[in-house]
């Protein structure tokens, strides 16, 4: 095991693209949430008796423990970009033929696959530590008097974490099956950005709701809207909280199956 996360690391550290596009995500992060901060400031800070009662209807998202849930939420929307790093990385084995050059060096087939989700892994404990330290960050710049309970909704980390590793098993699930970098980006791009999101939509409103069992959608629903945006349909906010546990266990199934797959369908591939 020691040997795989060494010899993935230094892939890692020598991919030029890989730091790009990590660096596109380490500004994404903070960058959405500081617009929709300062959209919250701008709204808030008129002199006016709009901007008092508006302030008292939402409060602050970004304050502890909110801004564990709220920065959660907002982030969640650019895991698309990370995702084209793990297809680079598993589509490269392929038109490079390093893949069968590891077996060769005397790799098992499993220990291949086991390296791919090791790289998954990495990635998303450095997209949880970024996440991690701009709530952080954003709480205390945020704070304006001692907060009772700091960490109360701190569990939003271990969900966008899970969140994310999943629709990055997908995205590697993308690539592992088309191996073809162009094509296999082009496909969960227009799925994760365009057509589930206009099915779920539908299906919501025409077939009772049941594109929840869509793969992202699954994942997504670990970190619903937002306490102040939930206001809008306090009885829909409180269903999506109330269902995160059952939509976990969703996660956690869909994910094990995935990589279950990948593992089998590996042992049965021709290496070319």
């Amino acid at each position: 095991m020691t040997t795989l996360i060494r010899t993935e690391w230094l892939k890692m550290r020598k991919y030029n693209a890989f730091w790009w596009v990590m660096g596109l995500t380490a500004l994404s992060y903070p960058g959405i949430n500081f617009i929709f901060y300062q959209v919250y400031g701008n709204i808030t800070s008129q002199p006016n008796s709009a901007s008092r009662l508006a302030k008292m209807a939402i409060g602050n998202p970004y304050t502890f423990p909110d801004v564990w849930h709220t920065v959660a939420y907002f982030s969640s929307w650019f895991v698309f970009i990370p995702a084209v790093v793990v297809i680079m990385f598993i589509t490269n084995e392929y038109s490079f033929r390093t893949h069968r050059q590891n077996i060769i060096d005397g790799w098992s087939r499993n220990q291949f696959i086991t390296s791919k989700l090791i790289d998954v892994l990495l990635i998303t404990l450095m997209i949880t530590g970024l996440y991690a330290g701009v709530c952080f960050i954003t709480g205390m710049v945020s704070q304006d008097r001692l907060i009772q309970d700091t960490w109360s909704q701190f569990y939003y980390t271990g969900l966008f974490a899970m969140q994310t590793f999943a629709q990055l098993t997908l995205a590697f699930l993308t690539g592992f099956l088309i191996r073809k970098a162009f094509m296999a980006l082009a496909v969960f791009l227009f799925w994760f950005i365009i057509l589930e999101n206009i099915l779920v939509m539908y299906l919501k409103f025409n077939a009772n709701d049941i594109g929840r069992f869509f793969p992202f959608e699954i994942s997504d629903r670990l970190v619903p809207v937002p306490a102040f945006l939930g206001k809008l349909d306090q009885t829909g906010y409180d269903k999506a909280v109330h269902e995160i546990p059952l939509y976990t266990v969703y996660t956690v199934i869909l994910t094990f199956g995935v990589w279950a797959l990948c593992y089998w369908m590996n042992r049965r591939r021709d290496l070319k």
